[in-house]
């Protein structure tokens, strides 16, 4: 006689994963990350958990987030690490970086700082290096950018700064050829970027939940915060906003993602368009 299935195996899942274990994935990811996980996210919560399962030898997601709730620390590094998503590339949304250059010829104060706070695998804070350098045509340009990432996987990769060709192919050739270097001990069919540009960048990991961020040393004259509030809700995004607002300095600017709007947030940020915002209680 066959064996009866499980759920879990009849519904072609290893293991029996529940709306109400979904609901604590997202419960616990909003408590430790401010993440607000949609109902259509289920099965990706499935299929990147499973991999966790697996790993530590666990037959079910009760299991698991009971493991989690006990407070390991490790694993709930590697938890958020793996709900949370890094789609970048290289000058996203271009037009923030041509502004970015006008202000940064704008300003006198010397050296000058920026904040990448999601860093993701390092393209963003290495399209801001590259365009420091191009704003004042040296590769040793007078500013600091402080890089930050809740994901430790990425900020690895980031740090390293080595990417497959592809992922600098929409750059012009001068770029290409300026910044990144092949051959030298890189792979083929791989890049690296300039030692300059990496010199520019430090590194740190942040959570925008936790109360402090000891090693965001403000003021910063620009913050990068780019596709990261859409995960969490407004209340949480008022929260972080209002934290933002002593970082940077009264004529900083803060550059958000394309879909993300502050309209609840007047009180603390303005629009200047195209998702740039200032400090509302700027004075000219």
């Amino acid at each position: 006689m066959s064996p009866v299935l499980p759920p879990a195996a009849a519904a072609g899942r290893e293991f029996h994963f529940t709306a109400a274990d979904f609901e604590r994935v997202r419960q616990l990811i909003h408590k430790h990350a401010g993440i607000s996980l949609a109902p259509i996210k289920q099965d990706m919560v499935y299929s990147r958990l499973a991999r966790r399962l697996r790993a530590l030898n666990m037959t079910s997601f009760d299991q698991y987030l009971a493991y989690l709730e006990q407070g390991h620390a490790a694993e709930w590094e590697t938890f958020v690490n793996s709900l949370t998503t890094n789609l970048t590339s290289f000058f996203r949304e271009n037009h923030h970086f041509e502004m970015l250059q006008k202000h940064l010829l704008r300003l006198a104060r010397r050296p000058i700082r920026i904040w990448c706070s999601a860093a993701s695998t390092g393209e963003e804070p290495y399209s801001l290096a590259i365009t420091a350098c191009e704003a004042f045509n040296t590769l040793t340009p007078p500013v600091q950018i402080h890089a930050s990432d809740i994901d430790t996987n990425v900020l690895k990769t980031a740090a390293h700064g080595a990417y497959p060709l592809e992922r600098i192919e929409r750059l012009d050739a001068e770029r290409q050829r300026k910044y990144f270097i092949r051959g030298a001990g890189v792979p083929a069919g791989q890049v690296r970027v300039r030692p300059e540009l990496q010199k520019l960048i430090a590194y740190s990991r942040i959570n925008l939940l936790d109360a402090q961020w000891p090693s965001a040393k403000g003021p910063f004259d620009a913050l990068f915060c780019r596709n990261v509030m859409i995960y969490f809700d407004k209340p949480t995004q008022y929260l972080i906003l209002k934290k933002f607002v002593p970082l940077l300095h009264p004529d900083g600017l803060l550059y958000a993602g394309h879909s993300e709007s502050f309209l609840h947030a007047t009180d603390l940020f303005r629009s200047l368009g195209r998702t740039v915002y200032e400090r509302t209680d700027r004075r000219e």
